[in-house]
């Protein structure tokens, strides 16, 4: 059998998990492992304030424990950029968890001296000049500039 890596979308928003599974497609191959995109449907439409970040975190411990079949996948990934849960389901769950935020920041951190965020919102700067912050690499950032797009609206590729 091969390896089980779950990328959890932990917003509700359906379009978006349809998005990232499309996007890690290059990724599936035969004898390599099953990449299984799954949304949160207990989550807000977006991840885009603390409150929605904790709220997530607890739907996310809630979600394994309904299904402990969950609890086997050899990988988790956290498809959300301020990796609501992320230091909770570690605590709790023997398998890497990856955050998509703090796997974010530390590969452009290596590709460059200095990097920047393109936020969606500015609610979120805080949140992620924060994080930025708890991994020591907050000299390296360049900027963080918001676009002021909600998440559902990202899926209107005009207005993005």
């Amino acid at each position: 059998m091969s390896e089980r890596i779950l990328v959890i979308n932990p917003n509700s928003t359906e379009a978006v998990t349809e998005q990232m599974s499309a996007a890690l497609e290059a990724f599936r191959f035969t004898g390599g492992p099953q990449l299984i995109c799954t949304t949160l449907h207990s989550g807000p439409p977006g991840i885009e304030t603390q409150a929605h970040v904790d709220g997530a975190s607890a739907n996310l411990i809630a979600w394994f424990d309904e299904e402990p079949e969950r609890k086997r996948a050899d990988a988790v990934v956290i498809a959300c950029f301020s990796d609501p849960g992320l230091i909770a389901l570690r605590e709790r769950l023997t398998m890497p968890i990856f955050g998509m935020g703090t796997s974010a920041y530390l590969c452009a951190a290596a590709l460059g001296d200095r990097f920047g965020v393109i936020s969606i919102l500015a609610g979120a700067i805080p949140r992620h000049r924060r994080a930025v912050r708890a991994l020591g690499l907050e000299d390296r950032l360049a900027a963080d500039l918001a676009i002021d797009l909600g998440v559902v609206e990202l899926s209107n590729e005009d207005a993005t």
